[in-house]
């Protein structure tokens, strides 16, 4: 027998947590066929991995690819991580169900909280659909390089049933606004969604300022929604949570935790949601933790979803920059780079920059970190890595730093301002902890301002690599069956005969990612940050060559994943 694939000699890492074992990995179609001591076969293409680490191809839990499906088959920046599957449709974002004329509602509901311009959404989607069995199938005609499932989302069924009114702060469903919402949570569950997500966040609201809908919501009405699942027997929960007061300090942990546990408990349904560590909350983050623990014990099935890295916003010449509040460079706002450059490097205008700059005050500066344009991108920091830091230490003001950087760069530098999982000690103890799963890469959303698509990459060279917190057959663990086996992606995460072939080949000392940078290949030109990475070999979808070294082998083999399926 010829096989389509061979990959050779390589050090597999089976996605089970069983040790790595040096094995061959054969496979024919769309399948991973055999995987051992393979000598004498034969296939129409051999990879040798000598060397290398082969893995199950990485399943994203949360993007936001909504949109960019539609005229990015690629996918990036996710495609360049090794993550062959991802879940869309998170934070009750999602645009199905939809009135008829109402794709901008939902269009601008998504750029006020994901930051994906509306005008992109609204030109680069077909919006064909009403319900979200003509949205999965509208998404089937599309061409797609990795796999896709999708929540129906909470948003947009508060919208289609209710309207505007369910924006409104006081908004209380009735008996039968309740049953039309669980019928249509149903209906996305027949056609394949692979749950219900729903947003409580304060920092999520819709164009003219108001919370988006379900942030007031009382839990008895996701109670009666979430009825859907437990009829169908399928499907799982998420959320963006309310841990915080909205005009007081301290936290709600444990009330936002005891109905979340409660709802998995009544239908019997696991329940995903966001965790990150926030200065501003203390150790919320370890209390969630032990909540979810004790909960679980008790019945229900929690994961917090964390990320591995700290969440930061970008500041780039080439989009937003830590110069647009300075007057002297207001003249070239929005202007293409080469003019910004050139305002820089005007010995007029730089000496009337420099004298403002140096008035500006010093110390938003000393929580932003400056990535240097011609070395790895790092999200770990010491107390001397600081943009105000390293001004010290050059006896200068930090923006006088910024503006020789970009000079030298040719405005490639990039700083970084972490706003969330700011403790690295924190995010080990968060990956560490045994009811957490990975998650919160957010790709394809907040395009000009954070870009954590990458984090398969920084994980498995950071904390599995790097700093020894995790073997790397745990690491790989958790970013393919832990993840796949959660979201019901059935036969993916695992490298075994009868599997999916969703292959990675990677070399684990090399990995590594460079600095985030500006592209403007969203419709109309609009721009965003996107992220490569060193150390991808290959990555394999469905048995089909994807990506090879970074580049797109043009093949298209991605599907659209159901729970039905």
């Amino acid at each position: 027998m010829t096989h389509d694939i061979l990959i050779r000699n390589g050090t597999v890492v089976d996605g089970t947590g069983a040790p790595p074992a040096r094995a061959d990995v054969a496979v024919t179609g769309d399948r991973v066929v055999e995987v051992g001591d393979l000598r004498g076969q034969a296939a129409r293409r051999t990879i040798d991995a000598d060397g290398l680490v082969v893995t199950p191809g990485f399943v994203d839990l949360h993007s936001h690819l909504d949109a960019q499906i539609g005229w990015d088959p690629t996918m990036s920046s996710s495609c360049w991580h090794g993550v062959t599957s991802v879940v869309m449709g998170n934070c009750g974002m999602t645009f199905a169900p939809v009135r008829p004329g109402g794709s901008e509602v939902l269009a601008t509901a998504m750029e006020s909280v994901e930051d994906i311009p509306a005008a992109c959404i609204l030109e680069g989607l077909p919006w064909d659909w009403e319900d979200f069995a003509g949205y999965l199938d509208a998404l089937e005609r599309l061409p797609r390089g990795l796999n896709a499932g999708g929540y129906v989302g909470d948003v947009a069924v508060r919208l289609y049933v209710a309207g505007d009114a369910a924006c409104e702060r006081d908004f209380v469903a009735t008996e039968a606004q309740l049953d039309e919402m669980q019928r249509l949570v149903a209906a996305a569950l027949d056609a394949g969604a692979l749950g219900y997500s729903l947003s409580r966040s304060l920092f999520h609201r819709v164009p003219d300022g108001r919370n988006v809908p379900g942030t007031w919501t009382a839990p008895e009405e996701f109670l009666h929604i979430g009825r859907a699942l437990a009829d169908a027997g399928r499907g799982v929960f998420e959320s963006a949570p309310r841990y915080n007061f909205e005009h007081e300090p301290g936290d709600r942990v444990e009330e936002e935790l005891a109905w979340m546990a409660e709802l998995s408990v009544r239908t019997g349904r696991p329940f995903s949601f966001n965790l990150q560590q926030i200065a501003s909350l203390d150790d919320h983050y370890r209390r969630v933790c032990e909540l979810a623990a004790r909960a679980n014990a008790a019945g229900a099935r929690l994961r917090p979803q964390i990320t591995p890295r700290s969440v930061g916003v970008l500041f780039s010449l080439d989009a937003n920059s830590l110069l647009d509040g300075l007057a002297a460079f207001a003249p070239v706002l929005g202007r293409p780079l080469d003019e910004k450059l050139a305002r820089l490097r005007d010995p007029q205008h730089r000496a009337t920059l420099l004298d403002e700059a140096r008035r500006s005050p010093v110390d938003p500066y000393e929580r932003m970190y400056p990535m240097d344009a011609d070395a790895p991108a790092t999200y770990a920091y010491g107390p001397g890595d600081s943009l105000a830091a390293r001004a010290r230490a050059a006896g200068v003001h930090p923006l006088e730093l910024h503006i020789d950087e970009l000079d030298r760069s040719d405005g490639r530098s990039v700083v970084n301002w972490p706003v969330m999982n700011t403790d690295e000690q924190a995010i080990a103890e968060l990956i560490s902890s045994p009811v957490t799963i990975l998650g919160l890469a957010d790709a394809g959303a907040h395009a000009t301002q954070i870009m954590d698509a990458s984090q398969p990459t920084w994980f498995l060279a950071h904390w599995v690599r790097d700093e020894g917190l995790l073997t790397l057959e745990e690491g790989v663990r958790r970013l393919t069956s832990d993840t796949a086996d959660f979201i019901g992606y059935r036969d993916r995460g695992t490298l075994r005969p009868g599997a999916f072939a969703d292959i990675n080949v990677l070399d684990l000392d090399a990995l590594s990612l460079p600095v985030p940078r500006i592209v403007r290949d969203f419709p109309g030109g609009a721009p965003r940050y996107v992220q490569g990475s060193t150390g991808i070999e290959h990555t394999i979808v469905n048995g089909v060559p994807f990506m090879e070294r970074g580049e797109h082998t043009g093949e298209l083999a991605g599907r659209i994943l159901r729970s039905t399926d």
